[in-house]
C-alpha cells in the first residue's frame, strides 16, 4: 500500500477537508505538516458538520493516529479550543490518537498581534493574512529565536528564551508606535498551557518510521495550495511556508522515499481568498453565480472568496512543482446549468503570449488570459458516482482538463458528501 501526499493545486480552499475526509478513512496514520490555524477543512460526515484548523482531518475518525508534524507552526490556546469544540461534537482526542511534534513553533500572542499591526498599516498595503501570527511566527522559527513545544518542558531556561524572543519583538513594536510586551506575562502563559500541550508532545518522525516498517498507510495533509508556496506561489501574496508536496518529507521528519503518490485537489473553476493577482477572476453575473452555488466562504476567516474560470496554466505548472501524480477534481457540479465553459491555457502579456505564470509581481498582475471556449450542459452532476451518471459535456470538460495541466483525473467529486466521488484510482494502492 502507497503513502498518500494530499496537497492543494490552486490557491487553496480547493476542496481538500471532504477528499481527506474520504482517503483518511482508508489510512492508518494522518500528518499535517505546514501551515498553522489559518488552514480551514470542512467535514460533512453522515450530515454532521466538522469544521477543522490545525488538527489533521483523521481525528473524526476512530482508530486512527493523527500527528501535527514539526512544519507546523501551532498556537497552544487555538489547538486546546479547537479540541474542545471538537470533542464538544462527540470526538475522542486523547495522547493516544493525537500527537504534536516536539520540535514545533509555537504561535503566542505576540505573533497575531504584529500580523494585525502589518496588516492594518496607514498606507493601506496589505498581503491578505489571517491575522492570526503564522507569518512572524515562520519568521522567528527561521530567525532561530521561536519558542518551540519542547521548550515547555524546561521552565528553568523558559523565561531567557522569551527574553531573547521579545529582545526583537519589542524594539519592532515600540518602532511601530505600540507598547512593549511584558516578559513575564508572557511566561504566565505558556508556564500555565504546558501541562495540557506537554500531555500530546512526542517525536513525531519516530511515530511515523515505526508505521511506515509496520505497512500502515500514512496520509500527508496539505494546507492552503500550490500558487501559495513561499518559494513557488504568487510572492509576495502568499502563505509562509512550503505548500508543495515535497514539504511532507521536511515537515514531519520522513525522508521523500515515503512518499509514494501526490494527489493534487484541483477545484473545477478557480478562486482566490485575500490580495494577488488572479488573471481569470470574474466580477460580473457569472462569478457571482459560481460564489453562490459553491457557497465560497473561507472556513478560517468567512471571507468571500473571489471566483473565476479554470486557469489550466496555473494548475500545469503547480503539477510539475509539486510533483502531483493525478487531481481529485472538486466541485463538478458547481458548473451545472452554465451554457459556456471557459478555460485559461495561456496568458498575454503585452506581445508576449506566456505558457507559465510569470515569477514577478508586475508582470503577474499585468497579464491578460487566453481562453478556450466549451459547451457546458444542462443536465446535472451532483452526487454522481459513476462517469455514465455525468452528462457528456462534463465527461469531456474533465478530460480536457487532463489533457491541458498534463496529469490524470484520479477523482471527481460532484457533492459535499463524502461518498459522492467518481474513483479512477485509488491513490493508496497506486
Amino acid at each position: 500500500m502507497a503513502n498518500v501526499v494530499v496537497v492543494g493545486s490552486q490557491w487553496g480552499d480547493e476542496g481538500k477537508g471532504k477528499i481527506v475526509d474520504w482517503l483518511s478513512s482508508r489510512a492508518d496514520v494522518v500528518a499535517r505538516f505546514q501551515g498553522g490555524h489559518n488552514a480551514g477543512h470542512t467535514l460533512v460526515i453522515d450530515g454532521k458538520v466538522y469544521k477543522l484548523s490545525l488538527l489533521p482531518s483523521g481525528i473524526v475518525r476512530g482508530g486512527k493516529m493523527s500527528v501535527i508534524g514539526n512544519g507546523v507552526v501551532v498556537d497552544p490556546w487555538a489547538l486546546m479550543d479547537e479540541m474542545k469544540r471538537i470533542k464538544d461534537q462527540g470526538i475522542k482526542i486523547t495522547p493516544e490518537n493525537l500527537m504534536v511534534s516536539e520540535t514545533a513553533a509555537l504561535i503566542l500572542p505576540i505573533h497575531g498581534e504584529l500580523d494585525a499591526i502589518r496588516e492594518n498599516r496607514a498606507d493601506g498595503v496589505k498581503i491578505g493574512t489571517t491575522k492570526r501570527g503564522i507569518g512572524p511566527a515562520y519568521e522567528d522559527k527561521v530567525a532561530r529565536r521561536a519558542i518551540r513545544v519542547c521548550d515547555l518542558a524546561d521552565p528553568e531556561h523558559l523565561p531567557e528564551r522569551v527574553a531573547n524572543l521579545l529582545h526583537h519583538h519589542n524594539a519592532l513594536r515600540t518602532g511601530l508606535g505600540h507598547e512593549p510586551a511584558d516578559a513575564d506575562e508572557l511566561t504566565q502563559k505558556l508556564l500555565d498551557i504546558a501541562p495540557t500541550i506537554l500531555k500530546y508532545a512526542g517525536p513525531v518522525w519516530q511515530a511515523l518510521d515505526d508505521a511506515n516498517r509496520a505497512d500502515k498507510r500514512i496520509l500527508f495533509e496539505g494546507a492552503q495550495g500550490a500558487m501559495l508556496d513561499i518559494d513557488h506561489g504568487t510572492y509576495p501574496f502568499v502563505t509562509s511556508s512550503n505548500t508543495i508536496a515535497g514539504q511532507a518529507a521536511a515537515g514531519t521528519g520522513m525522508g521523500p522515499r515515503a512518499l509514494n503518490y501526490v494527489l493534487g485537489i484541483t477545484k473545477a473553476y478557480t478562486t482566490r481568498v485575500g490580495e494577488g493577482p488572479f488573471p481569470t477572476e470574474l466580477t460580473d453575473a457569472i462569478g457571482q453565480r459560481l460564489g453562490e452555488r459553491g457557497h465560497e466562504f473561507g472556513t478560517v476567516t468567512g471571507r468571500q472568496r473571489r471566483c473565476g474560470w479554470f486557469d489550466a496554466t496555473m494548475v500545469k505548472q503547480a503539477v510539475i512543482t509539486g510533483g502531483i501524480d493525478g487531481i481529485a477534481l472538486t466541485k463538478l457540479d458547481v458548473l451545472d446549468g452554465l451554457a459556456e465553459l471557459k478555460i485559461c491555457t495561456g496568458y498575454k502579456l503585452g506581445d508576449k503570449i506566456m505558457r507559465r505564470f510569470p515569477s514577478g509581481m508586475t508582470n503577474q498582475a499585468n497579464v491578460t488570459p487566453i481562453y478556450e471556449s466549451m459547451p457546458g450542459w444542462t443536465g446535472s452532476t451532483q452526487g454522481a458516482r459513476s462517469w455514465a451518471d455525468l452528462p457528456a459535456e462534463a465527461v469531456k470538460y474533465v478530460r480536457r482538463v487532463e489533457e491541458l495541466i498534463g496529469c490524470p483525473v484520479s477523482m471527481v467529486s460532484t457533492s459535499p458528501e463524502r461518498e459522492d466521488v467518481i474513483l479512477m484510482r485509488d491513490p493508496f494502492k497506486a
